[in-house]
């Protein structure tokens, strides 16, 4: 392979492939004919096996080298569909006259331009055939230059599309907005302001849910909650969470970073005492109104779980800890002694993933007993992982 160097650090360089002089076997084609050019996907070159083998040895070299620690067990990845998968997505917009109008899609890679699109294979196929309407439409607004994104959130029953406007809509914007609606059978929102200021436009009530087969359970959102982008993925690390962490009949359980219920429900449906935190009080509502149509009993509470400890609501049993990117070391470096006696630790980042089982190893005594990735975002380098750690000897 010939590169070219663009950067130059003590340990390391960074460059770019410009010459493929003997190809690998698990070099494939790429299907995204914007591969290269959009940077929604890094890695469609490489056979999806050896995108998932390559993450997993990332997640090991990072739990060795950042932790000083090792899992007694390589749990086998979790994975899926790698096309079609991605059901949240935030598409940019932009208006580039010498492009023919409005751009609709992902940034460029290491780029603010909108990558010019016409389809995206990691969208669902019915997302992804919107991408030329969408910008069709937004061409024909009066306010096409005021529209920064359009955020796409897909259901197991419909799907939403929230318009981020800068400026209000005229009259005949709602018309033509109502009638792209109805005419791809979409729910259509709108989003003046912030996150919380989104609202349904067309048609004037709009849930969206999604299902855990396996649990009986259905979580409702609203298209601008988090929520994990891989349904097929998602179903199959809840329910590998759950196996690992075993939950029984009246075990007071904590699910700390709980979102709107997503691993607290399926904990309730095999009967354990479940108390979810969340520092979004919208979601802590939402994963009660969850557990009432759900016919679940289950508690939830607002809290800021980047400061250490659980206040009064100790002890618990086991714990089942998702956190952002930041990880959970305050939570970590606060645990008790005498409890939980188990944790399945869910992460979105390696490094801290690391960090923070190198604390439960190293300091508090835990069992590293397994650890494998999930792979919830396929050709791209995102890394989700799953850990768990247990007290006393093997």
């Amino acid at each position: 392979m010939e590169v070219f160097v663009f950067a130059q650090k003590k340990s390391f360089d960074s460059g770019r492939a410009i010459r493929i002089l003997q190809p690998s076997s698990s070099r494939v084609e790429p299907r995204c004919p914007y591969f290269g050019v959009c940077g929604g996907c890094v890695l469609q070159h490489a056979d999806p096996a050896l995108q998932v083998a390559e993450k997993q040895r990332g997640l090991m070299e990072n739990l060795a080298r950042i932790g000083n620690v090792k899992p007694e067990t390589q749990l086998p990845p979790v994975a899926a569909e790698p096309w079609g998968y991605r059901h949240r997505a935030r598409l940019s917009v932009r208006r580039v006259e010498r492009r023919g109008g409005v751009l609709v899609g992902f940034r460029e890679r290491r780029s603010t331009h909108v990558a010019e699109m016409r389809e995206c294979h990691v969208l669902p196929s019915g997302v992804s055939d919107l991408i030329v309407p969408l910008r069709e439409l937004i061409e024909n607004l009066s306010i096409r230059e005021r529209l920064p994104q359009v955020e796409v959130a897909v259901g197991d029953n419909a799907t939403a599309l929230v318009f981020r406007h800068l400026q209000p809509l005229t009259d005949e914007d709602k018309g033509w907005l109502k009638d792209f609606a109805e005419r791809h059978g979409i729910h259509a929102w709108l989003q003046p302001k912030g996150p919380d200021s989104a609202h349904p436009f067309h048609p004037a009530v709009s849930e969206l849910w999604y299902g855990l087969p396996e649990f009986g359970v259905r979580l409702f959102f609203r298209p601008t909650d988090f929520t994990q982008v891989n349904h097929a993925v998602n179903r199959l690390l809840v329910s590998q969470a759950l196996r690992l962490l075993d939950p029984q009949p009246g075990e007071r359980i904590a699910d700390l970073f709980c979102g709107l219920g997503n691993f607290s429900l399926p904990l309730a449906r095999r009967g354990a005492e479940v108390i979810g935190f969340e520092g979004s009080a919208p979601l802590i509502e939402r994963a009660r109104q969850n557990a009432k149509a759900n016919g679940l009993v289950a508690q939830f509470e607002v809290m800021n779980l980047f400061q250490p400890g659980l206040g009064p609501y100790g002890p618990f049993q086991k714990m089942l800890i998702d956190p952002p990117r930041e990880g959970a070391i305050e939570l970590v470096r606060s645990l008790p002694d005498d409890w939980p006696r188990r944790i399945v630790y869910v992460s979105c980042d390696t490094a801290t993933l690391a960090r923070d089982a190198g604390v439960l190893a190293n300091v508090k005594g835990f069992r590293f007993v397994a650890a494998g990735v999930v792979d919830m975002f396929p050709h791209t380098a995102h890394v989700e992982s799953v850990a768990l750690f247990e007290r006393g000897p093997r």
